[in-house]
């Protein structure tokens, strides 16, 4: 290992020769330069100063923030995005506000067992009068819409969900966010049936998240009863669909067993019932 950047404590760059990779850590607040008060704060320019030359394929972007200047995160998402090299990013404890959307960078999203995301919409302060405000509030919105498409880029929901939960400022558990496509797997799951669950929910997801989109004259459902639904229906397929490798002692058995007539439907046909 040789490290080839490191800023203070919480930011630093450690790289792998052997392997062509590298491992950038995300400890503290998101701000620009000019704004910087501790040596946990990064800006968008260390991680361009630390990338410069990097001679490896893969980055491993270690996250744990709660978040600051949205524009700083925007630019470090495209920074990684337009790396050219794969990114895989992990949450090691907080993904939030501007963090998680740098964690969206990834084309493997990892969250440990033990984090959390947290989106919500932009905020700012202001002063003026009402026309003032009234072109800050449109303003916001057009800032928020950048976050929202960094979400959308990976999500198996849709962008009227992604602003629900953005409204809300909602906290996301590693389940959720394999749920919502904003995490591709959840790193030490407890079983080999789980991480084989977490694998088919992401790639399931993306599938039928289109089959249930109202239909044109249809009433519209809230986050949570579309989500419930689709979670019901996301149980039913993985139970019939995944399997563990079976102990060679009950593979025998099952093989002596009477052979059961095959059902008409799989779980797919259920799936969208």
């Amino acid at each position: 290992m040789a490290i080839t950047k490191a800023v203070g404590k919480y930011f630093s760059l450690v790289t792998d020769d052997k392997n062509e990779a590298a491992d950038l850590y995300i400890f503290g607040d998101i701000c620009s330069d000019d704004w910087k008060w501790y040596e946990t704060d990064t800006s968008s320019m260390d991680i361009v100063h630390a990338l410069e030359s990097l001679a490896v394929n893969t980055i491993r972007v270690h996250i744990n923030s709660d978040g600051g200047d949205v524009s700083q995160g925007l630019a470090i998402y495209n920074t990684l995005k337009n790396s050219g090299k794969e990114v895989i990013t992990i949450d090691d404890g907080f993904a939030c506000s501007a963090a998680s959307v740098i964690f969206m960078a990834g084309t493997k999203r990892q969250m440990n067992s033990a984090s959390l995301l947290m989106i919500h919409n932009v905020w700012t302060f202001g002063q003026g009068d009402s026309e003032d405000f009234r072109k800050l509030a449109d303003d916001l919105d057009a800032i928020n819409q950048a976050s929202v498409e960094a979400y959308k880029s990976v999500a198996t929901i849709s962008e009227e969900q992604i602003k629900e939960l953005m409204d809300k400022e909602t906290w996301i558990s590693p389940k959720e966010a394999v749920e919502y496509g904003f995490a591709t797997e959840i790193l030490n799951a407890e079983t080999e049936e789980e991480k084989l669950k977490q694998s088919a929910r992401y790639l399931i997801m993306q599938k039928f998240i289109k089959a249930e989109e109202p239909k044109i004259g249809e009433p519209a459902q809230s986050l949570e009863d579309r989500m419930a639904k689709l979670e019901a229906k996301l149980d039913l397929l993985i139970e019939q669909t995944v399997k563990i490798p079976a102990d060679p002692e009950d593979q025998e058995s099952e093989e002596k067993a009477p052979k059961k007539k095959k059902t008409p439907k799989s779980g797919f046909d259920k799936l969208f019932e």
